[in-house]
């Protein structure tokens, strides 16, 4: 049973499904295997609490 975990920045339902989606698919072709077997959790982090270079990404000019 293979599992994918992101971490990412709060996203629509729908680029959420779309990702999951080509994930899955991306896995198969890539490794095979059933994708029904494939198990893919997602975290969704507020940018209040995600930092990179010292610096939280709120506090950053070009937040992402």
């Amino acid at each position: 049973m293979p599992v994918i975990r992101v971490e990412m920045f709060k996203r629509t339902q729908e680029q959420k499904r779309n990702l999951v989606k080509e994930l899955t698919e991306a896995f198969v072709n890539t490794c095979g295997g059933n994708k029904d077997a494939i198990k893919i959790l997602i975290t969704e982090v507020d940018k209040n609490n995600w930092a990179s270079g010292g610096v939280i990404t709120t506090d950053k000019k070009d937040t992402i």
